[in-house]
């Protein structure tokens, strides 16, 4: 089971809420809390050497992603989890980046030349299953797509989105790597053959297949009633 983040670890006063947010999602996804429980903001706030400010500021924050029920003179309480919660949440994330891949081959000045990027990123994943090279990859690879498409439009949703996995994806959940590494060659070949709705698709499909290993994850965790 991954460490929490440690109280000695630096904070500065713009990040410190983002950290709180992390914390929380940790003890969620590691299940030191359940669905129901109130979230004890005392003691996140003495955890990390910080302020109850910010570890009110991150509890908006997850209240707003879905991950926490704020409630009036009551505190913070966890929401739970469910199948098609997690479903939901990554058929938005491939529908957005499908659009993405759809207007970066619409707007790109030479496709050609963003399919030859995309390669270049992808080449450096290697053949062996490395989590943190995986996670700069996958990085990389989005910003090219999303630089691209010259949408702030879409840039600002992507930003607004939170993740469900704190720390590493790649990491976190078993058997993405190669997942990873099929569905961006897909795309990058539908890329290179300047197949917009073909790129979307295999977008779309390859964070499906992503949505199923976290599906089985969490089930595994006993997050499902």
């Amino acid at each position: 089971m991954p460490a929490p983040i440690r109280a000695t670890e630096a904070l500065d006063r713009r990040s410190s809420g983002e950290h709180a947010a992390i914390h929380i999602k940790r003890m969620i996804f590691d299940q030191r809390l359940r669905a129901g429980d109130r979230v004890p903001q005392e003691a996140v706030a003495h955890t990390l050497g910080i302020s109850r400010i910010p570890v009110r500021e991150a509890l908006i924050a997850l209240d707003a992603e879905g991950w926490v029920t704020l409630e009036v003179h009551r505190g913070a309480f966890v929401n739970g989890f469910d199948e098609p919660a997690i479903r939901d949440h990554y058929a938005m994330f491939g529908r957005i980046y499908g659009l993405a891949a759809e207007r970066a081959l619409t707007r790109a000045a030479d496709h050609v030349e963003l399919a030859d990027q995309l390669e270049v990123i992808i080449g450096s994943l290697g053949k062996a299953d490395n989590a943190a090279r995986a996670q700069r990859v996958a990085l990389d690879f989005h910003d090219a797509i999303i630089d691209a498409a010259h949408s702030p439009r879409i840039r600002a949703h992507l930003h607004s989105m939170s993740g469900l996995i704190p720390g590493n994806f790649f990491s976190e959940v078993p058997g993405t790597i190669p997942v990873e590494r099929i569905g961006l060659a897909a795309i990058a070949r539908a890329v290179r053959s300047n197949d917009g709705a073909g790129a979307g698709t295999e977008y779309e499909a390859m964070i499906d297949h992503h949505a199923d290993l976290v599906v089985a994850l969490f089930r595994n965790r006993g997050f499902f009633p």
